[in-house]
């Protein structure tokens, strides 16, 4: 099958251009054409258009607690009470249909692919599924129909906390060793169109000793982890290790270009500097990072320090990818109470580019031969009009409600009067959910 479509302003080659011709055949950008000519029969497609957006971090079943978890004042670990109550309710159906919702909005805020960071295993006993992945291919099905692409990082999680057994609801996302997590994992298999990578929860709930099986399990594949997210976690580990968290991870052999360390908000210099020496992935989701409270973490000095940047929306308190590129500047200006640490064409690229940290090298720009994944946005809205159209427009102005029209190799999945529908979806999936617990 094949298209073509003229785009009125177009990111390619790192720049903002006008008049693109692009040729889509078999899902692939077959030709890229810049100042192309008006006059040809391809599809007119008016406003900014530019690569799709990776969203590298995602907890789907946290989608419900949007919204309800402001009520009281409180720490990252009061809000955990909430989300583990989450997480005790869901069964695969249950998680099929919020996952497929979440999945919905992410599409129509112009996500194209998701890095499902998925430890919620086992039923709420701990008792393995009739199949032990059930959950995990239940989020898996549920990208699918959403039309996104997924890359299932399945996570070892092994300990409440440094030694300490698992507790409560994290009986379901144990499988009792780093061995058994790996078998497990291993007969997910290949699938058209899935990435199948790993995950380490954290240095708390993953021993020591059992790091070492899960970066061999993980040989080749993506492999990311949550990495000194909160103060607390980086005290109990120089207690219990004499070592921060990033050098625990470090001695494991962890690190590396395929390694994708999530929130890394407090960090010592001597841990930027070991990060950015493996060409780690960072990846920052601001939205969550403020929702929680977690702090500031150092994005610039990380990139500075050879670690590449990319973005996710983690908790869902926001799924607006926009939001977040444009955060990680704002953030760095909160915290140096100066401006201009990052340029929009910069952050734009930590949008467009997190592909590569999924296991997806074939994305994330218009140009021959990569996937034909297009997000286009409305740049005459009261958010967009008058602010040039260009990077600017879309890293400091725009909005998940801008896009109107969203296409996941060379396929239209969502237009912009999608959304009621979605937001219908996602109303029905959430409200089952809490129905009873409120």
């Amino acid at each position: 099958m094949s298209a073509s479509y003229h785009l009125e302003r177009a990111w390619v080659d790192g720049a903002v251009r006008d008049d693109v011709r692009v040729e889509i055949e078999d899902g692939r950008f077959t030709s890229v054409e810049v100042a192309a000519s008006s006059a040809s029969a391809a599809v007119r497609v008016p406003g900014l258009t530019i690569p799709g957006l990776a969203n590298c971090h995602s907890h789907a079943f946290h989608r419900a607690l949007r919204g309800r978890t402001q009520r009281e004042r409180g720490t990252f670990w009061t809000w955990r009470d909430r989300m583990y109550a989450v997480a005790g309710r869901l069964d695969p159906d249950s998680y099929f249909t919020l996952a497929r919702a979440t999945y919905r909005e992410m599409a129509a805020a112009g996500i194209t692919a998701v890095g499902e960071f998925h430890y919620l295993h086992h039923q709420p006993d701990g008792t393995p599924y009739d199949d032990p992945n059930a959950m995990g291919l239940a989020v898996v099905e549920a990208a699918r129909e959403a039309g996104i692409r997924i890359s299932l990082l399945d996570t070892c999680y092994l300990s409440s906390g440094f030694g300490k057994p698992v507790e409560g609801v994290q009986v379901r996302y144990s499988d009792g060793s780093a061995e058994a997590w790996a078998e497990r994992m291993g007969r997910l298999g290949a699938r058209e169109g899935v990435v199948v990578g790993a995950a380490v929860h954290s240095v708390r709930a993953v021993p020591r000793d059992q790091l070492g099986v899960v970066a061999r399990a993980a040989h080749h594949r993506p492999l990311h982890v949550h990495l000194s997210e909160q103060v607390a976690e980086n005290q109990a580990c120089r207690e219990v290790y004499g070592r921060t968290p990033t050098q625990v991870l470090d001695d494991a052999g962890i690190p590396g270009p395929l390694t994708t360390v999530v929130h890394a908000t407090h960090l010592t210099d001597d841990d930027v500097t070991v990060l950015g020496g493996w060409s780690t992935h960072a990846c920052f989701c601001p939205t969550t990072e403020r929702d929680l409270g977690d702090g500031i973490g150092p994005s610039r000095a990380l990139h500075d320090a050879g670690a590449r940047l990319t973005l996710g929306s983690d908790s869902h308190a926001v799924i607006d990818l926009f939001e977040e590129m444009r955060a990680v500047e704002l953030d760095e200006r909160l915290a140096a109470q100066s401006r201009g640490h990052w340029q929009a064409a910069e952050l734009l690229a930590a949008g467009t580019g997190g592909h590569d940290s999924l296991g997806v090298d074939d994305a994330g720009r218009i140009e021959v031969g990569r996937r034909a994944d297009l997000v286009t946005l409305d740049t005459a809205t009261p958010r967009t009009a008058g602010t040039g159209a260009d990077e600017n427009t879309a890293v400091f102005a725009a909005s998940a409600e801008d896009v109107t029209q969203v296409m996941v190799d060379g396929r239209v999945v969502v237009r912009h009067g999608d959304r009621a529908e979605i937001g219908r979806e996602l109303d029905a999936a959430i409200d089952a959910i809490w129905k009873g617990m409120e």
